[in-house]
């Protein structure tokens, strides 16, 4: 076991990472997280990720599709999953007493689906029917699209549903070779939320995983692909009552350290609380628009800030004027010592009091382990906060939203 500020982490002799995050909770919360998402799916197969994880849930050689349904949900608990660009993740939430149950059935899932051509054929009605649902939702859509045009001629420009062309083509080979390839240990971190003896519940992740996967593993790791990012403004007609705008630039990924002070930058500018500089002044004092908001997601290799709202039509151009204005501010002031020391304060709180959500902390940790093989303890987050100046922001500001590098979609 390796203990560092706390934390409890093991790295089994598969090279899949387990840690475990204590809590006083009768409730226990388990994630797996693999990394392999639609950045490395096949191109002609795009969509294939997000169909792997719909299938992951309709059969394996020893349970159907009912029988996982009924596994942990007749024992009150709950099973899901998700994927991103870099990854899937299947997790669950159970009593203390039924973890192990739910440590078994994930690891099921992941190294043994049946991929059945049945169950496949009406998976793919169900995901387009997901597209279609989708497409009828601009607020929604602008994100994908806004990061295909900034990511176009790379693998990371893919949406995450596919096409309904594209799904047609995949196969049930398409989807076990691209597990085959993918889901291995060593692309793998497993985490458990919970009241556990950290030893006890090693062990017990360990005993279940090589039920399915081998002792020993030579595979390398899934590599993230190159990205290619371009600048691009774009200003669509797309006939909706509202209308939907993007302003963005690529980012920090993953391994840069100033990605910490630009996650504080972008919670100024539009981060969850009304008193955000951008909901401040176009929403409470200008009344221009309904929801704004400021977002940074990093990758491997690169990451993604923008700014999105939706306004009226007539309201468009003076929005962007002062979205712009507002860039422009946290480029060239730096925040006074107050408004900085609130800043810091207020970020803390948020991640305090998101922390007290078990599954969240299942899944962030999840990421965390996967990518670094370790993960932040709260102390280290207030650490890493607290050591941001003013200089810091305004030179990450400088950097990422430079006006020769932002990118403006505008659906009308």
């Amino acid at each position: 076991m390796e203990k560092n500020d706390g934390k409890e982490i093991r790295t089994f002799s598969n090279g899949l990472r387990f840690a475990l995050k204590r809590s006083n909770s009768q409730v226990a919360y388990c994630a797996l997280s693999i990394r392999c998402g639609t950045s490395v799916e096949p191109e002609a197969l795009c969509g294939l990720a997000h169909l792997t994880e719909h299938m992951l849930f309709k059969g394996t050689s020893r349970r159907s599709s009912a029988s996982i349904n009924d596994r942990l949900e007749r024992l009150g608990g709950e099973l899901n999953a998700y994927t991103t660009k870099e990854e899937i993740v299947i997790y669950s939430t159970t009593l203390k007493e039924d973890v192990t149950k739910a440590i078994d059935l994930l690891f099921e899932l992941a190294f043994d689906p049946a991929f059945s051509p049945k169950e496949l054929e009406k998976e793919k009605s169900v995901v387009v029917d997901e597209i279609n649902l989708y497409k009828d939702s601009p607020s929604d859509y602008i994100f994908d699209d806004f990061e295909q045009y900034l990511y176009e001629g790379s693998p990371l420009s893919r949406h995450i549903l596919g096409t309904a062309k594209s799904l047609k083509r995949i196969t049930s080979e398409d989807l076990k070779s691209f597990t085959d390839t993918c889901f291995l240990p060593c692309n793998m971190s497993f985490t458990v939320v919970g009241d556990f003896d950290f030893g006890k519940i090693a062990d017990s992740v360990e005993k279940h995983m090589l039920k399915y996967a081998p002792a020993q593993d030579s595979a390398s790791p899934v590599e993230a692909p190159e990205v290619k990012v371009n600048v691009f403004h774009k200003d669509e007609n797309k006939k909706h009552h509202q209308s939907n705008c993007i302003i963005g630039a690529p980012a920090y990924s993953l391994y840069d350290s100033r990605r910490i002070p630009l996650v504080l930058l972008m919670n100024i500018l539009g981060g969850p609380s009304c008193n955000s500089r951008l909901n401040s002044l176009l929403r409470e004092r200008k009344a221009l628009v309904y929801n704004i908001e400021a977002s940074y997601t990093p990758y491997a290799r690169t990451g993604c800030a923008l700014v999105y709202f939706g306004c009226e039509k007539e309201n468009v151009d003076k929005c962007i004027r002062l979205v712009l204005g507002e860039l422009a501010k946290v480029r060239t002031a730096p925040l006074s010592s107050t408004a900085l020391r609130y800043a810091k304060k207020q970020l803390l709180a948020q991640n305090a009091i998101s922390s007290e959500n078990g599954e969240a902390q299942a899944l962030a940790i999840g990421r965390s382990l996967m990518n670094f093989g370790d993960y932040m303890s709260d102390a280290q987050v207030r650490t890493r906060v607290e050591a941001i100046t003013a200089e810091d922001l305004q030179a990450v500001a400088s950097d990422v939203f430079a006006e020769d590098k932002l990118s403006f979609l505008i659906y009308r």
